[in-house]
């Protein structure tokens, strides 16, 4: 299961919405919208960092001039989603003092319902 994208900078937690770039034939640092995959010659960041980016000195800043939107979730998202969903879904393990102790059978309680399992 893939993570949504984060800021490369050290200790950010913040969600990626652009890219950083480096064209150094041209000293040139741009950042525009998040790029669709990550690459290895570029940077995530978050909207703080995107806006808050110096160049190098001797260098051309390119920065995207709209607003940064956070990304559309993927396939990955939903299915991160379901299996978060049958997680919580799934029943507690039973608990000692939720055993009948008198028939040999457990019963686990969820809530307000119990739930028996069938005769043998």
């Amino acid at each position: 299961m893939r993570s949504p994208r984060r800021c490369s900078r050290n200790g950010c937690p913040r969600q990626a919405v652009a890219t950083l770039t480096y064209v150094y034939g041209d000293s040139t640092a741009v950042v525009g919208p998040l790029a669709a995959f990550a690459e290895p010659h570029t940077y995530d960041l978050c909207e703080t960092h995107a806006r808050s980016l110096t160049a190098p000195r001797g260098w051309e800043l390119v920065r995207h001039d709209g607003d940064f939107a956070p990304p559309p979730p993927t396939p990955d998202d939903l299915v991160a989603l379901a299996e978060a969903v049958r997680e919580a879904a799934r029943p507690a393990p039973p608990r000692p003092d939720e055993t009948d102790h008198h028939q040999g059978h457990q019963t686990g309680r969820r809530g307000h319902l119990r739930v028996i399992p069938p005769p043998h």
